[in-house]
């Protein structure tokens, strides 16, 4: 076994013969996402490299610790990114720190087209979970389904189930073309176009509405493009200008972002109406994610979540304590379930999730 990774089991069993607290963390840039953080600071970034990229197969191989900025310029270099689009949110965000957390950025999800989020990127993975164990789950091809399951519960996971070491993760060959179109119109108007949108073949790959303004974005070869861009009509952002807007959304360096009351994620259907509370909204993934500044109590965003059929998370601000809705029963009989498996202890996270797990 490798040094590093001897040291690394070493503090974990420590830990879990002590039945000590350890708050995995990295490059700390979405320590504010979840519940507040616990327990003593470990931290994995000495673990860090690109083992293995098969242009060819569409897959790359990193160790968890890498900084996610190497592994995007890793693939740039082979026309090539990672479906999802990961917020970094700061210059010291990692791989591991990005699946972990499970945020996709603009590129979730589209009309006409679904580039997938975190989860379905996980391939595989290699985990230190509670008990000092090296556990390896899923493969390195995108064919290979053994445990495939199991390596994609880490994405969200927020590290409550152990720390991640490795990660094997589908991409996608970076697109030819991309034009970004401009409109004005309501929310009501821009959730129906959005929706309607998504029964045709054309190439969104993001969406955002806010302050009446709608602005999507084509990906695709240099026909698809143009072709789509025709047939939608819109103002046609120059090509600068538009990249430096969907870096600013994906980053939330957006000042719209910046205002004082709490932001809360909202997940609902893309064809969910309009959540018609007292605030600000931005809408993206073709209505599937809203965005909402608010100083609303938290039981009235989730109830009005709920009755439109998604959840709510509270995202920055405000408690930091109850920040994901309250499980189910059932569903929480299964996390507890994977937590008493992996960290039969309590080490790692604790309460950064749910204050039980």
């Amino acid at each position: 076994m490798d040094d590093i990774l001897a040291r690394m089991v070493a503090v974990v069993q420590a830990a879990a013969s002590e039945r000590r607290a350890l708050c995995i963390r990295s490059g700390g840039t979405k320590a504010f996402y979840g519940n507040t953080p616990r327990g003593t600071v470990f931290d994995p970034r000495a673990w860090s490299g690109v083992e293995n990229h098969e242009p060819s197969e569409l897959v790359i191989t990193v160790r968890a610790g890498t900084p996610l900025r190497e592994v995007e310029a890793a693939l740039a270099a082979k026309h090539q990114m990672l479906a999802f689009e990961p917020p970094h949110f700061g210059d010291e965000a990692t791989i591991g720190g990005c699946i972990a957390a499970g945020l996709a950025g603009p590129r979730r999800s589209s009309a006409g087209f679904t580039y997938g989020g975190v989860r379905e990127a996980v391939l595989g993975a290699r985990l230190l979970d509670g008990r000092g164990r090296l556990l390896r789950f899923g493969g390195t091809v995108i064919k290979n389904v053994a445990g495939y399951d199991v390596s994609r519960v880490l994405a969200g996971s927020l590290g409550v189930l152990g720390v991640i070491i490795d990660l094997s993760l589908k991409v996608l060959p970076s697109p030819e073309k991309e034009a970004t179109l401009l409109f004005e119109m309501s929310e009501t108007e821009a959730l129906q176009r959005l929706n309607n949108w998504a029964g045709r073949p054309v190439p969104l790959s993001a969406s955002c509405w806010r302050s009446n303004q709608l602005w999507v974005r084509l990906s695709g070869s240099g026909a698809a493009v143009e072709n789509a861009a025709r047939t939608l009509g819109g103002e046609k952002m120059e090509h600068s200008h538009a990249d430096a807007c969907w870096h600013s959304l994906r980053e939330q360096v957006d000042g719209w972002f910046a205002t004082a009351p709490p932001l809360w994620r909202v997940s609902l259907p893309s064809t969910a109406d309009p959540m018609s509370l007292a605030g600000e909204q931005c809408i993206e993934w073709g209505g599937a994610l809203r965005w909402l500044r608010t100083d609303l109590p938290m039981a009235v965003v989730r109830a009005r979540a709920q009755a439109l059929g998604g959840h709510a998370t509270l995202f920055r601000g405000g408690d930091r304590q109850g920040v994901f809705t309250p499980l189910t029963a059932p569903i929480a009989a299964i996390h507890r379930r994977l937590k008493d498996e992996f960290d039969p202890a309590r080490i790692f996270n604790p309460g950064r999730m749910y204050e039980d797990l």
